[in-house]
């Protein structure tokens, strides 16, 4: 079968490799759509030492059951997929906390993941789909359900409600524009986003409706925002969403391009800030995007740009150099 196989550093090829073997317990997937994420970037720039060259990478996939292993899932169920495999018997997976699963491991890091023609994964990781849900739509689940999970965080500790705030996304990537849709569908009515490159500035103007800004260019507003999405995770960053940040706000941390920086600790203990972190999505927030999407709570998602799979090594290359107005691209198989 064809894969995208990371090769080196800032190199990815089509190669052959073999057919997945299906183990007991696990299905195999024709896979339809797969999407490029930023962890893939970052593995594609070296930057992560979990994935290692000769890695198929891709974790964002709708897929079709092609082999079967267990009873319930038969062959041609139409699915998408938790990459996060978890053991299920921890103090986080007891309490329904599967993203925090003491002994996870993932596709495309430590298995062979989605940039190929078929996939093998276990059984306890399928989420179905609308038989009328279009793949590219459906291999957007993982990354919706990243930004749903952080909103649906930040919402237990807003002081008001989400239609009332005032509120900045940090980052017009995949995350921060899902981010801002789903805001906007929840009723948010004050969006403004940051964003370096122009092309995905215009891109969120029209597809979210809010007010974007270079903060290259323009200072972030001080102490102006009741909630900060800071959806890169650098040092600017984060100190942008510290001073954009009003007292008794909250910011919410979901981007790690940097792995750790200094902060403005005292604006946060004296101006009472809650500041979360997130991590992925658990099962049950998986299951909530796949409805969002299919009932156009992300809007009509026009954005996203498809390509073929053995053109995956350019798509890398363009999202790379910001030559694509798409904060998305989802690769797909015959």
């Amino acid at each position: 079968m064809k894969a995208l196989v990371y090769t080196q550093p800032n190199e990815v090829m089509v190669q052959e490799r073999p057919y997945p073997e299906v183990a007991d317990g696990e299905v195999i997937l024709k896979i339809d759509a797969v999407g490029i994420c930023g962890s893939d970037m970052h593995a594609y720039h070296g930057h992560d030492p979990r994935r290692k060259p000769g890695l198929v990478l891709g974790h964002e996939f709708a897929g079709t059951i092609v082999e079967s292993r267990v009873p319930a899932l038969a062959t041609g169920q139409r699915v998408t997929g938790n990459p996060l495999i978890t053991c299920g018997h921890c103090e986080f997976c007891v309490q329904g906390r599967t993203n925090l699963c003491s002994n996870r491991t993932m596709v495309g890091m430590t298995r062979p993941g989605a940039f190929a023609e078929y996939m093998s994964i276990p059984a306890s990781c399928i989420v179905e789909i609308p038989e009328d849900m279009s793949a590219l739509h459906a291999s957007l689940t993982e990354p919706a359900a990243t930004a749903l999970h952080a909103i649906n965080l930040s919402m237990r500790v807003l002081t008001r409600p989400l239609p009332e705030a005032r509120v900045l996304v940090i980052g017009g990537g995949a995350i921060g524009l899902l981010a801002a849709l789903l805001l906007k569908s929840y009723g948010c009515r004050h969006i403004d986003m940051a964003e370096v490159n122009p092309l995905r500035r215009a891109s969120a103007e029209l597809h979210v409706g809010c007010r974007t800004y270079n903060p290259l260019e323009e200072a972030v507003r001080d102490s102006a925002y009741d909630y900060v999405i800071d959806a890169v995770g650098s040092k600017a960053t984060r100190n942008a969403a510290l001073a954009g940040a009003k007292p008794g706000s909250v910011v919410m941390h979901i981007g790690l391009q940097d792995w750790a920086s200094e902060i403005d600790m005292r604006k946060l203990t004296l101006a009472e800030i809650t500041l979360l972190g997130t991590y992925t999505y658990t099962i049950a927030d998986l299951r909530a995007a796949v409805v969002a999407l299919h009932e156009g709570a992300f809007g009509t998602l026009e954005w996203v740009e498809e390509r073929p799979l053995t053109e995956g090594g350019k798509a890398f290359q363009d999202l790379d150099q910001g030559r694509t107005a798409s904060s998305k691209i989802v690769l797909t198989s015959p």
